[in-house]
């Protein structure tokens, strides 16, 4: 398989970069074609403004939805943009790898997302209809392929639990892998995480670069997270609301958008996933 390894991490000596390493070691020792996209060191522009639009007029008013959907129709994006757009064309798995910051993502990871998820290339893509909400939740541009994140934290694992302080770790992630992953048609693996990083020895670093190694060599038999698909039927169009039937009666919150039944049902597969869908040439080109 094609492997896109996103990292964000400054220092090159780090933890994080070091568990990256393991990551690529791994991958390519079981045969996969991996890149790897190091922000810092590419020296990732993360905010997204005027300068990624040179075709924008100036006296016009700057929209980014409408913008970087106009950019991307015609192929006028930033070429850093359009490199990383073809990576993700390319992956047949995506992996964002970085050190859990005040609850989220690192800002220039942010920035990749925001800059590099066009309009028409992630977003806006598909029918709008009373019976169809667009080509997201399960589908879109990259429905066929896998992505995961790998995440590092300071805390204990406890902290990150249920009743933990800094609540369940899922739900934490939860914007990324569903809002960010899934929303334009990833299958989302779950998390690889490392707790109280900041206090490893040798021994726990071995400990937790076997437990990597072993999700390297999983990435293709590894059941995804079951997300409910926006189109499947679980929700009423246009409002999207879950259906009522659907779920615990009285829950809220971000658990209802996982089918649980659909969990109980998966069955682990240690065949490798050798057919992904090919994206089209036109879209190819677009990013070109």
């Amino acid at each position: 398989m094609n492997v896109l390894l996103v990292f964000a991490h400054p220092e090159p000596r780090s933890l994080n970069r070091a568990l990256r390493d393991v990551a690529v070691a791994e991958l390519k020792a079981q045969g996969h074609h991996v890149r790897v996209s190091d922000l810092y060191a590419q020296g990732w522009k993360s905010e997204i403004d005027r300068a990624d639009f040179p075709a924008l007029a100036k006296a016009a008013r700057l929209k980014p939805a409408a913008a970087s959907g106009e950019a991307f129709a015609v192929g006028t994006l930033t070429d850093d943009v359009k490199a990383e757009q073809e990576k993700l064309i390319w992956a047949d798995v995506l992996i964002l790898q970085f050190p859990l910051w005040w609850y989220t993502m690192p800002a220039i990871l942010k920035g990749w997302v925001d800059r590099v998820y066009a309009y028409g290339f992630a977003y806006g893509v598909g029918e709008h209809s009373d019976r169809h909400w667009g080509d997201r939740f399960g589908e879109g541009t990259l429905a066929g392929k896998r992505a995961m994140l790998i995440v590092t934290t300071g805390g204990w694992e406890e902290h990150y639990g249920p009743r933990g302080i800094n609540g369940p770790i899922d739900d934490l992630l939860f914007p990324i892998n569903h809002g960010i992953l899934y929303y334009p048609g990833y299958e989302v693996l779950p998390p690889f995480v490392a707790y109280r990083v900041d206090r490893l020895d040798e021994k726990s670093f071995d400990l937790i670069a076997d437990r990597l190694r072993k999700r390297m060599r999983t990435l293709a038999t590894t059941p995804p997270i079951p997300y409910r698909q926006q189109n499947g039927g679980d929700y009423l169009i246009p409002s999207l609301q879950l259906r009522p039937e659907l779920g615990d009666p009285g829950a809220t919150g971000f658990a209802l958008h996982v089918d649980n039944a659909c969990a109980e049902g998966i069955v682990n597969s240690d065949q490798d996933r050798q057919s992904l869908p090919n994206v089209t040439t036109s879209l190819l080109e677009k990013v070109r």
